[in-house]
């Protein structure tokens, strides 16, 4: 039968009806009429609990899932900052390395020269042999010898000042000979008690006397 379009509808009451509907969708089918057993109630409640175990179970799968995409992320992070450190020390360090092994080339080419100078100044400077000149020749040969001697000695100079090693130079590290000597590796307390006491018992006995000359002036 058609509405007719006059006829009032209560919609707060269809709304009402909707909503006591879905409350009661749990309810076994055939019990609207009457209220649930305990029976329904315990089946109830024992349905909500399986839900939250699965939910739970649901949580605790997607808790472990953001776990292990937070350390995933974390060795991404890692692996990126790790390679842009690793990148800039190498480069770096290349380059140091680099500039150090041409200097140390171009050292040890210099060295190598002055060797080789070395060798043959004293080649020369040994031939010198002041006993085989004759008088007609000794103005010449004296000043061929001075000159000799001259060069040999400007090629030492020079090799001096590039080259520590040939003054005897130590490194800052290498502990003196005194120290050493004061000082042995293997000397026990005792023994390190009695050089100690050697060495500060002048400034004690000056403190001493300088006491004395107070206390007797007082």
């Amino acid at each position: 039968m058609p509405k007719d379009s006059t006829e009032f509808i209560d919609t707060d009451l269809l709304d009402a009806q909707k909503t006591g509907f879905a409350a009661m969708s749990d309810v076994p089918t055939g019990s609207m009429n009457r209220p649930p057993t305990r029976e329904e109630i315990e089946a109830m409640v024992s349905e909500k609990q399986l839900k939250l175990a699965e939910l739970k179970r649901a949580q605790e799968e997607l808790e472990r899932e953001r776990a292990g995409l937070e350390e995933l992320r974390r060795r991404q992070t890692e692996f990126q900052t790790g390679k842009e450190e690793m990148v800039m020390h190498l480069t770096r360090g290349v380059g140091l390395l680099e500039e150090q092994e041409l200097r140390l080339r171009r050292d040890a080419e210099s060295m190598a020269r002055s060797l080789e100078a070395f060798r043959e100044a004293l080649q020369k400077v040994r031939c010198l042999n002041d006993g085989s000149w004759s008088q007609d020749n000794y103005q010449a040969e004296l000043t061929s010898a001075l000159t000799t001697l001259e060069n040999a000695r400007m090629e030492w100079n020079s090799a001096r000042m590039k080259f520590p090693v040939l003054t005897g130079e130590l490194p800052e590290s290498a502990p003196s000979q005194q120290q050493a000597q004061l000082f042995p590796a293997n000397a026990s307390f005792g023994e390190l008690c009695k050089i100690g006491f050697a060495l500060t018992w002048p400034l004690a006995a000056v403190g001493f006397a300088l006491m004395g000359l107070v206390l007797l002036r007082h």
